[in-house]
């Protein structure tokens, strides 16, 4: 059974951006814990119940590669990654299957979340998909909404046709009805490291 469920869920991390606010630095790429913030994302994903993991990358794309190339994921290349995130979602759904549950839509910049987080948002989403094709799964910490977000591959149209810098926020809002949120034990699916500041308050 476990089995068919890993099967069902591909993760999408977006990796192609340039990551401005932390100056001149690749924030993907920053040495944290003996490896780039990007390869304890990926690792912690692989490790978890999702098992298909499509990488988009754009920026700096040949480090970004090389940062991960020990690990099993599938690259796309997004030639559009200055024009917003949400270049790389359709790129990476686009590219992902089509005949799965979900997308998890994660963020390469979140180097706390653990195998076992993201194994509980992805059975929690799950569990959602089997009363709802419609589910949406979001993580939330105390009240406060984080990442990564997973949508029912229903939503792939939407998905591949949307046009907002924010991501796949639009498809969230329109459909309240059908968000599950997922209470998290740890603030790690709020822990991004936008700016200088935020890496460096990192445990």
């Amino acid at each position: 059974m476990k089995e068919a469920k890993t099967s069902s869920l591909s993760a999408v991390v977006l990796a192609a951006g340039e990551s401005r606010r932390m100056g001149a630095k690749n924030k993907l790429l920053l040495p944290y814990k003996s490896k780039a913030v990007i390869a304890h994302v990926v690792e912690a994903i692989l490790a978890s119940d999702v098992r298909q993991v499509h990488v988009v990358v754009g920026h700096e794309q040949e480090r970004v590669r090389e940062a991960l190339q020990s690990y099993s994921v599938s690259f796309v290349e997004n030639p559009d990654y200055e024009q917003g995130m949400g270049t790389s979602i359709r790129a990476g759904v686009r590219h992902a299957e089509e005949d799965v549950a979900g997308y998890m839509i994660c963020l390469s910049d979140l180097p706390l979340i653990t195998a076992d987080e993201y194994s509980h948002l992805a059975q929690a989403f799950l569990a959602h998909h089997q009363a709802s094709p419609h589910a949406i799964a979001v993580p939330r910490f105390e009240g406060q909404r984080g990442n990564p977000v997973t949508l029912s591959s229903i939503y792939r149209p939407a998905m591949l046709s949307h046009q907002g810098i924010m991501g796949c926020r639009g498809i969230v809002k329109q459909h309240p009805e059908h968000v599950h949120f997922v209470d998290m034990s740890t603030d790690h699916v709020l822990r991004d490291v936008d700016t200088p500041e935020a890496f460096s308050g990192l445990p």
